[in-house]
């Protein structure tokens, strides 16, 4: 499916680009965490819409990772 010669593939990745952009104008870092961790995810899915699991794996790899990380602050390291 296209639109204006965008698929949704490519959507999905502009969407989760803004996602990590605007995560990163948040003051609250809990916010910042949550916002960015809905990038991650747009970007995950992102990886497994890419047409090779080849070059999607890095995309999967590195925002599972930042993903993680974000869980770890959120959930289990209370300061």
């Amino acid at each position: 499916m296209e639109l204006f010669g965008i698929t949704a593939t490519e959507y999905i990745g502009y969407l989760a680009s803004l996602m990590v952009l605007i995560s990163f104008t948040m003051k609250n870092v809990k916010t910042l965490r949550f916002v960015n961790m809905a990038g991650c995810i747009l970007f995950i899915i992102y990886g497994f819409l890419m047409p090779t699991l080849r070059v999607g794996l890095p995309i999967i790899i590195a925002n599972s990772a930042i993903f993680s990380v974000n869980m770890y602050y959120l959930f289990f390291k209370r300061a």
